[in-house]
């Protein structure tokens, strides 16, 4: 597994799109908005220097990220991990008794196909394990 990506939970995604691009020196390489239920998210990719940040709003009092926002603060929401194929992964880890979050398993509109591990198994922070499949 590597590390894919690091998604952030703010409040003003122009204003963080901002601080990542022109602080930071990062690059902007795709903004959608998901309102698919269990998402309702503004998302913006920024690389920066071989990194790269998801940058995560919420569009309604019911998304996750407002959740998390509300009982954690804004911040480092997930850290996401690529494997080579998400359901050899997903079999592997239950096998090992952990356990992942159904309802989040998804395709994105790029093709990258993810679910969430249960905060349960991994002291709480949240992990999305996800590959890309075509």
């Amino acid at each position: 597994m590597k590390l894919d990506h690091t998604g952030i939970a703010v409040r003003r995604i122009d204003e963080a799109i901002l601080f990542y691009t022109d602080i930071l020196g990062g690059t902007l390489i795709e903004r959608y908005t998901s309102e698919k239920p269990g998402v309702e998210t503004h998302i913006a990719v920024i690389h920066l220097d071989g990194q790269v940040i998801e940058l995560l709003e919420p569009t309604s009092k019911t998304s996750p990220i407002e959740r998390f926002i509300r009982q954690k603060g804004k911040g480092v929401h997930h850290l996401a991990y690529k494997v080579e194929d998400l359901d050899d992964a997903i079999a592997d880890f239950e096998a090992r008794g952990i356990t992942f979050l159904s309802e989040t398993y998804r395709t994105n509109p790029f093709g990258r196909r993810l679910i969430y591990m249960n905060p349960a198994h991994t002291h709480g922070q949240i992990i999305e394990l996800c590959d890309y499949k075509g």
